[in-house]
């Protein structure tokens, strides 16, 4: 392992990463650091491909030191599926999908769970709790589970109902709230700080591996690509964890000298019923403020108040990139298009970028013959209430 310290993105703190760490006292997420000189030295990109197809294929580039504690389901690895009817109808015939529906418990947050579970576990972690829109806690169940972990998983009454099932299956003390994942947020909080250190938070960007295993897709991208970089990515961005770590992963890949310094402009995509970046980044301001009301069909990206509002921004800014918000009724619409043109349901929040591709060249931003990747951050039949069956004919 390469693993040096942590540091902190606002204040620039450095803390040891040997010890388990939540947030910088400033408040900020901290940042895994490795020696990049020494991981450059240890492994070349031609040996990637020599290794398992999972995420841990880069693991000189991932906290976990013993393998004894590595917790993995085969986690990564997921294709990038051509659109090219779909991309030709929206003006962008190279229009690439990632598909993270493929991945264990059927969303991108088995990575990082696969990660933090396993990082948590070399440190002596016996139970975590978090908060969850539902997806996240699924996988952090999961993983808990097979690390032989215990895990609270706190999530709003209105998250489908699957991942509701998949943390009771798993044996999580799952707690139903009437209200927003901030809402869900706050009871974690009061669980914690009453634990007296017995619980280990593990919500979004409190703890600094997570980031880790999410930032994997952004190797992955380069690799299938033959280590080339794509013009754009577009990302569902709720908590933006996924967006933050493809920006980490890209900048980490460029030291190393494996890519060009041209890198690909992100895209963070919200939906108008939930938009703080979009708002704070329109404006031109480092903070987003909490939005209020917040609702979407895309119910994953449905973060009023994202503690890594700092980082999102940052990236976005640093590649050149930009932030939509787009409306339910496209995005069903766009879900529904694109699987009668591509064969793949997309879950709403990857329909969700769908819709902000083709936006985004109908109105120039996205230009003639560039490669955009879209993620698909989990599986459509999760989301069973996304396609109408009402009114079939009965024969």
């Amino acid at each position: 392992m390469h693993l040096t310290h942590l540091e902190c993105p606002r204040c620039g703190e450095r803390h040891p990463a040997d010890k388990l760490q939540n947030l910088c006292g400033c408040g900020s997420p901290l940042l895994a650091r490795y020696d990049l000189a020494a991981v450059a030295a240890a492994v070349t990109p031609e040996q990637f491909g020599l290794r398992p197809a999972d995420l841990w294929r880069y693991r000189e580039l991932l906290p976990v030191a013993d393998p004894r504690f590595v917790t993995t389901l085969g986690e990564g690895w997921t294709p990038l599926l051509r659109a090219p009817a779909y991309g030709h109808e929206i003006g962008i015939p190279d229009l690439i999908v990632k598909d993270e529906g493929l991945t264990p418990t059927g969303s991108f947050k088995a990575r990082g769970a696969a990660v933090g579970v396993s990082r948590a576990r070399e440190l002596g972690v016996e139970r975590i709790a978090m908060p969850t829109n539902g997806n996240a806690g699924a996988a952090w169940a999961t993983y808990a589970a097979r690390a032989g972990m215990g895990a609270t998983i706190a999530m709003p009454l209105s998250a489908p109902t699957i991942c509701r099932r998949e943390c009771v299956a798993a044996g999580a003390d799952l707690r139903l709230v009437d209200g927003l994942i901030s809402d869900a947020g706050r009871w974690v909080a009061e669980l914690i700080a009453e634990s007296g250190g017995r619980v280990f938070d593990a919500g979004t960007l409190r703890e600094p591996y997570r980031l880790e295993g999410k930032k994997t897709m952004g190797y992955e991208i380069v690799e299938q690509l033959g280590w080339q970089v794509p013009d754009v990515i577009i990302y569902p961005t709720g908590g933006g964890v996924g967006l933050i770590g493809i920006h980490k992963a890209l900048h980490e890949l460029r030291e190393l000298g494996w890519v060009e310094d041209r890198l690909p402009r992100l895209v963070a995509v919200q939906s108008t019923g939930c938009a703080p970046i979009v708002r704070a980044f329109a404006a031109g301001e480092p903070r987003a403020t909490p939005w209020a009301d917040a609702h979407t069909v895309a119910f994953g990206i449905t973060v009023p108040a994202p503690l890594g509002d700092e980082l999102i921004l940052t990236a976005l800014r640093e590649s050149g990139g930009t932030a939509i918000a787009v409306d339910d009724d496209e995005i069903l619409a766009d879900l529904r298009d694109f699987a009668a043109r591509e064969g793949l349901l997309l879950c709403p929040e990857g329909a969700a970028c769908l819709t902000a591709a083709r936006q985004l060249r109908a109105g120039g931003w996205i230009r003639p013959g560039e490669r955009v990747v879209v993620l698909n951050t989990g599986a459509g039949i999760k989301y069973p209430e996304t396609v109408d069956v009402s009114g079939l004919p009965t024969v």
